[in-house]
């Protein structure tokens, strides 16, 4: 169904809602649901914002950006305790979005300014890639 409104130049809104099998709403994660759709899709890239710079090698305020991860060293990041509170679901998100055949998830932060055209079309690193 996406893909038929994608293809007429609809734009699709998605609210992350669910609905169990005996009727109950359930509020999903959204970016769980984006990384899902993104993956049924065949995205090129997932992106996720967030109110950080991206995925840092210890907490703040040590911790440095780390511009690139494989899915491998981000599932250590959760695993060793590098990553904390919502960035873990994010790279979870992140790992499966790639292992589901999005070529990069990227971790940004979005209260910079034109975040998604910097990593699309600019030339410095935005965030964290995986």
């Amino acid at each position: 169904m996406l893909q038929l409104l994608l293809d007429k130049g609809v734009v699709p809104v998605i609210a992350p809602v669910a609905t169990g099998a005996d009727g109950t709403s359930y509020n999903v994660n959204a970016d769980t649901m984006a990384g899902a759709i993104a993956s049924a899709l065949g995205a090129a890239n997932l992106l996720l914002l967030t109110d950080v710079e991206g995925v840092l090698d210890a907490a703040p305020p040590e911790g440095k950006l780390v511009p690139l991860l494989t899915p491998g060293q981000a599932q250590a990041f959760c695993d060793e305790g590098v990553a904390v509170g919502g960035m873990i679901p994010k790279l979870g998100t992140a790992i499966a979005a790639v292992h589901g055949g999005c070529e990069t998830a990227v971790v940004m932060d979005g209260r910079v300014p034109h975040c998604a055209l910097e990593f699309l079309f600019g030339d410095a690193p935005v965030g964290t890639a995986i």
